[in-house]
């Protein structure tokens, strides 16, 4: 099939916005994506027609609510390739996700001096959830170092691993660097060791397929609205045998069997993670953006992001003097962080701006690796599925004339 971007563009009425006068170019898709109309639709369509409180109502609409959200609990299944719709747990987000695994995780399976192990490059939500969880269990956290080129150093992590360790944690791509990580190793190795793995996929899933049962990982994490769905939505995927071991996060409607104020049950899983009313509208809004996904391809999607970053890197390092590139790892994705000369990310970023180019500046939750690379931090583009050359364009334009004018 071919990857018709302009016809993709449609889609998304926002890409049609002029900014200070000039058309939009939107490169900080790592923050969050544009949604296409058939998400947007569906949440309106749903709060018309459809909106009441799923799984507690005998009447219609709240068993057409509920065939809705469970179906898309399906559909999320499906797409991460999961065994069974019992592993995926819906949340508000990979942040949400993450601090669910620490607070459970914790509480059943780490005590005083054991070891976490994350990676360099970590996003803070992929940090700070495990130092709150150490300081509450006197447990320690162990970092994975990293090379100049921003790849993690296997030979060091092997070192970490050891009777104390209890979990490691690791995201897929780094939201800075751009940089795929060879998790499939790192959790072949964790294994060997006995030790479980999380994945963050916040930065993996809107850019190419994964597979659970190809990963192996325990658990792993993502957002609804880094994957064209809407804000507050996102999932914890866990394999079943764990789900069933850890406590509960929250406690409320939905994660209960049966209540008395001597003694409560819990439900089943998913539920026993699901404390309250879940955001359905949300849930079957993420299904349609998976849909819409699945239809373009994630493999075509995947094509074009790769073509459009090395486009992008090759233009930016041969044109632009003082270019610095920062994490030009082997295996790379659709994220490029770099800083021109002395220029302030920060007044790179607001200049741009003023030319319609949308991109990110600061340390993008990510200070640890910002120290890492002796940098405050960098300005960042990052791509999706309906960015086009012609914006790459745009951007190397605008970074030379925000050059000339320091």
């Amino acid at each position: 099939m071919m990857y018709d971007v302009n016809s993709v563009r449609e889609d998304f009425p926002i890409l049609a916005r002029q900014i200070y006068g000039k058309p939009l170019v939107y490169l900080d898709n790592g923050a969050t994506t544009q949604k296409p109309r058939c998400v947007v639709e569906a949440m309106v369509d749903e709060y018309y027609n459809v909106n009441a409180n799923v799984h507690r109502g005998v009447h219609f609409l709240s068993q057409q609510a509920t065939d809705l959200h469970e179906a898309s609990r399906e559909t999320v299944r499906r797409f991460i390739n999961a065994r069974s719709v019992n592993e995926i747990v819906f949340t508000r987000g990979t942040t949400e996700s993450i601090n669910l695994l620490a607070f459970s995780f914790g509480e059943l399976m780490v005590k005083e001096g054991d070891e976490i192990v994350v990676s360099a490059m970590e996003h803070h939500s992929n940090i700070v959830p495990w130092q709150m969880m150490c300081a509450r269990k006197g447990a320690v956290l162990k970092v994975i170092p990293m090379t100049d080129e921003g790849e993690l150093q296997l030979d060091e992590y092997v070192k970490l691993l050891n009777a104390k360790t209890r979990l490691v944690c690791c995201t897929h791509v780094s939201n800075v660097l751009g940089t795929v990580n060879p998790v499939k190793e790192l959790i072949r190795v964790a294994h060997a060791h006995g030790v479980p793995v999380l994945i963050d996929g916040a930065q993996s899933t809107p850019h190419f397929a994964v597979d659970m049962q190809d990963l192996d990982c325990d658990f792993f994490a993502f957002s609804g609205h880094k994957l064209y769905g809407p804000t507050g939505i996102g999932v914890l995927y866990g394999k079943e045998e764990w789900l069933d071991r850890l406590p509960p996060y929250q406690g409320g409607g939905e994660m209960i069997k049966n209540v008395s104020f001597d003694l409560t049950t819990y439900n089943e899983l998913p539920y026993k993670f699901e404390a309250g009313t879940p955001d359905y509208i949300a849930s079957h809004a993420l299904a349609k953006a998976i849909d819409y996904l699945t239809g373009l391809g994630m493999d075509n999607v995947f094509r074009h992001e790769q073509d459009l970053t090395r486009y992008a890197m090759e233009r930016m390092q041969d044109e632009v003097e003082g270019m610095r590139i920062f994490g030009p790892a082997e295996h790379h994705d659709a994220v490029i962080s770099f800083l021109v000369r002395d220029i302030h990310h920060l007044d790179m970023g607001t200049l741009l701006d003023r030319l319609g180019i949308a991109v990110r500046t600061g340390h993008h939750c990510a200070e640890p690796l910002m120290h890492r690379l002796g940098i405050e931090g960098t300005v960042r583009a990052s791509f999706g599925l309906y960015n086009t050359r012609q914006e790459v364009d745009a951007l190397v334009e605008g970074i030379k004339r925000v050059a000339q004018m320091f």
